[in-house]
């Protein structure tokens, strides 16, 4: 079952706005029983702000007073398809941990893929031009500690991804010497 976006805000609204039971909630934003009774208590998530899922397309009234007047009921995502698309892309998150491996990794790909531009490096590693810009002309901050290491590796991004950017940045190359 596909999960909503942000399901730990959509419960918060969802216990705070609806009078669905907590069985409900918990299988439909994929956490545990405990973890919504929790939130109805106030012990867990006091400060995350609510979603609401009918604002964003993700479930409708309807759907919501049906499973209200069943409890054996279960919601149903509805079929968005900018959310389906969002959903199937994953989330791009990187942890702070990972963040301070950002500039090896660029290190990396100006070393080995010269050709690759840096709004292809923006949004695969999901950083700043001045850094890249910084490590292309040798004049960031800790240049000469940064160790080049492959960002598949290090995980800020899948090897899909990377031959993805590599193929666009080829074809860039031989579009702009044609």
């Amino acid at each position: 079952m596909t999960l909503p976006l942000m399901p730990k805000a959509t419960a918060v609204w969802l216990v705070e706005n609806t009078t669905l039971s907590f069985e409900q909630i918990a299988e439909f934003c994929g956490m545990h029983l405990l973890e919504i009774q929790a939130i109805a208590d106030g012990d867990v998530a006091f400060n995350i702000m609510g979603l609401d899922p009918v604002l964003n397309g993700q479930l409708t009234t309807e759907e919501i007073k049906r499973c209200e007047k069943d409890a054996n009921a279960r919601l149903e995502l509805n079929k968005n398809e900018e959310i389906e698309k969002l959903l199937e892309k994953g989330v791009r998150y990187v942890s702070q941990s990972k963040r301070g491996d950002r500039p090896n990794a660029i290190a990396w790909i100006v070393k080995n893929h010269p050709e690759m531009s840096d709004a292809q490096l923006v949004k695969l590693l999901r950083t700043t031009k001045s850094t890249i810009t910084a490590i292309r002309e040798k004049t960031y901050k800790n240049y000469n500690s940064l160790h080049p290491q492959s960002p598949v590796t290090l995980g800020l991004c899948s090897e899909s991804d990377l031959n993805k950017a590599l193929a666009f940045s080829v074809k860039q190359v031989k579009k702009d010497e044609a």
